[in-house]
This record gives C-alpha cells, sequence and structure tokens, in this order.
C-alpha cells in the first residue's frame, strides 16, 4: 500500500521582531517567537510584536506587556554558535537574578520541546549538539532529563 502523505506547504509570515536600537544585543540572534511564547506562556499566535531594544526585549501580546533579558533565552540553532562571551552575559544574569550560575528550569524545559518537536532525525542531532555546547551552564539533573527525552525521540525515530 502506498502512503500519499502530503509535504508541509512553506509558509512564509511577517515577523514580529523589531529592533528599536542601533546597536544590535549579541545575544538577540537567539530571540525567537516561539522561544518570546515560552517565557510568556502565551500562544505565539497571542503575540502582537517583540521589540529589541539596546539592553532589553519588551513582548507585547494579548494580555501580556513583559520585560524580559536577553541573558533569559536559551541558544537555539542560529548562524552562530553560543560564544565565551554569550555564557559570560548569562552568567552574569542569573547570578544577579537567582544567585545561580546554571541555566534556569525553562531552558531544559525548551530543549526538551525542541527534541520532541524535532522535523527529522538530523534535526534532532542538531539540536543534541547544540545542547552538548551549552551543558556547561546546566545542571547534572537538568542534563540527565534531556539526555532521557534525547534517547526516548532518538528511538522514536529509529523504529519510525
Amino acid at each position: 500500500m502506498l502512503s500519499t502523505q502530503q509535504p508541509k506547504s512553506l509558509v512564509i509570515k511577517e515577523s514580529k521582531i523589531v529592533h528599536k536600537s542601533w546597536i544590535v544585543h549579541p545575544l538577540a540572534r537567539f530571540v525567537t517567537e516561539e522561544t518570546a511564547a515560552m517565557l510568556c506562556k502565551i500562544d505565539e499566535e497571542e503575540i502582537y510584536k517583540i521589540s529589541c531594544w539596546r539592553y532589553v526585549v519588551h513582548v507585547h501580546g494579548k494580555g501580556v506587556s513583559r520585560f524580559v533579558s536577553y541573558a533569559d533565552f536559551p541558544a537555539i540553532l542560529a548562524l552562530n554558535p553560543p560564544t565565551p562571551e554569550d555564557f559570560a552575559l548569562w552568567r552574569k544574569r542569573w547570578r544577579t537574578k537567582s544567585k545561580s550560575k546554571q541555566a534556569p528550569e525553562f531552558w531544559t524545559n525548551f530543549y526538551k520541546q525542541q527534541f520532541q518537536k524535532a522535523e527529522s532525525p538530523g534535526n534532532l542531532l542538531c539540536w543534541g549538539k547544540l545542547v552538548a555546547l551549552v551543558k556547561q551552564v546546566m545542571s547534572s539533573e537538568a542534563l540527565q532529563r534531556l539526555r532521557e527525552v534525547y534517547k526516548r525521540e532518538k528511538y522514536a525515530w529509529q523504529h519510525f
């Protein structure tokens, strides 16, 4: 029996991210609508605009107007991988916010979701490599949970 799967259609939409400063923050490349929605606990469709100012991100959406630090956004599969300067900015934020040098729980949940949403085994591998890059700022418990999710998703792709 032949499968009649339809290829996914490419949807191009206008970005809700607006840069309001001439000076772009080094962590701005990690700001996405998806991550902002997760941080604010709303759906992506409920975001009206994300304004990237020099030192802070303003997320404006349905019932939400929130300022978020660039350092709250985890590394993503962007053009450039995280640099030592990025790690310094993240650690500075965590030290002042929660007296910790480790990534917040949000990062673990974010990467877990990315593993689960991977569109292919190759995409899953790319997310796994990114987590391997940022593992130095994650707790051992968080890494263990992410390894379990990664293994489960990898197994699912191998037996798909």
